[in-house]
C-alpha cells in the first residue's frame, strides 16, 4: 500500500475503515506515518483523535506528534529519530523516573538537531511545556488533542478525554521556533510493556491572528473564564493533503478550504494511490 502523498513504516497497521495503529500491544514495537508534503503553513491547528488502549494493568511506552525537519525515520524516541530539529508532542505512558509526576504525562519539547531526549528521566530536562493526563488511556470517551500555533506568538495544547464537551487546557507558552521546512508525522513505541496506539482522525487548519472581536469564537478556558480564540481561516495552503490520501472519503476541500482528515470510514469506502 503506497501514496504519493504520505508515508509509513515500522509496524504500523493502516485500517482504513477503523484506525491507523502505529504500534500494537506487544512488545518491541515501532511505527511511524509521516507527510511527504511538507508544512508551508506559518499559522496553523492540527486537532487529532487518537485511542491508547490495550490489555492488562502495566503499560507503555507512548506516542508522539512530530513538526519536525526529520521525516519517515524509526528510532529510539517514541517510534521516531533522538536529535531531532522541530517539535515533538510526547504521549507518555510509563514512567522511567520523574518522582511527583503523575503519568501518563503529555508534553513538548523543542529539538534543536542535536540535544537528546533524556529517556531514562522521561525528558525532564528538555520539557518546554507539559501536563498529567491521568485518564487519557483507555478513555470512555473520543480522545483528541488539539494543538494550536501562531508563528513569533504561541504554542497550545488542548486535551479532551474527560468528557465530550470539555477540553482540558494542557499548555500555553510563548513564541516557539519550528523549521522553515518541517514534516508532520505520528510515531509509537512499546518496549517490555505495550499498548495499541491508534490515530482515528486528523483534522488541520489555518488560522489568522487578526480577525474582529465579533468574528472570534468565544469559548470557556481552564479557568472557566470566557476568551476569543482566533477563527479558522478556510484558504489554500501547501500541506492539506496528507491524511485525505490515507483514507479518501470524500472530504469536502470546497471554498478552498485547507485541511485534511483521516475518517473512520464504514459508510464510505477508501482508495491509495
Amino acid at each position: 500500500m503506497q501514496s504519493r502523498w504520505f508515508e509509513f513504516g515500522g509496524d504500523t497497521i493502516v485500517r482504513a475503515d477503523k484506525y491507523i495503529r502505529l504500534a500494537s500491544d506487544l512488545q518491541s514495537r515501532i511505527g511511524w506515518i509521516f507527510s511527504k508534503v511538507p508544512l508551508t503553513a506559518t499559522n496553523w491547528e492540527i486537532e487529532f483523535e487518537f485511542k491508547i488502549h490495550g490489555k492488562g494493568n502495566l503499560h507503555g511506552d507512548g506516542m508522539a506528534l512530530w513538526i519536525t525537519k526529520q521525516r519517515a525515520t524509526g528510532g529510539p524516541i517514541f517510534g521516531s529519530v533522538d536529535k531531532f530539529e522541530g517539535l515533538g508532542i510526547f504521549f507518555d505512558t510509563y514512567k522511567n523516573n520523574r518522582p511527583g509526576v503523575t503519568f501518563p504525562y503529555v508534553m513538548a519539547m523543542v529539538g534543536d538537531g542535536q540535544t537528546s531526549y533524556d529517556k531514562n528521566n522521561d525528558g525532564k530536562d528538555q520539557e518546554l511545556a507539559g501536563c498529567s493526563a491521568r485518564g487519557i488511556r483507555g478513555a470512555a470517551i473520543p480522545t483528541k488533542a488539539r494543538l494550536t500555533y501562531f508563528q513569533d506568538q504561541s504554542l497550545k495544547l488542548e486535551l479532551r478525554y474527560k468528557s465530550e464537551d470539555e477540553w482540558t487546557l494542557c499548555f500555553e507558552t510563548g513564541a516557539v521556533a519550528i523549521p522553515s521546512v518541517a514534516y508532520l508525522g505520528f510515531s509509537a513505541e512499546t518496549g517490555e510493556l505495550s499498548d495499541n496506539f491508534d490515530i482515528i482522525s486528523v483534522e488541520t487548519k489555518n488560522m489568522y491572528t487578526t480577525v474582529a472581536s465579533s468574528e472570534a469564537r468565544v469559548e470557556a478556558s481552564s479557568s472557566g473564564k470566557s476568551k476569543a480564540r482566533p477563527k479558522a481561516r478556510r484558504v489554500g495552503g501547501g500541506w492539506g493533503w496528507f491524511f485525505v490520501k490515507i483514507v479518501l472519503v470524500g472530504v469536502a476541500i470546497g471554498g478552498g478550504y485547507v485541511g485534511w482528515t483521516m475518517y473512520k470510514t464504514s459508510k464510505r469506502h477508501s482508495r491509495f494511490d
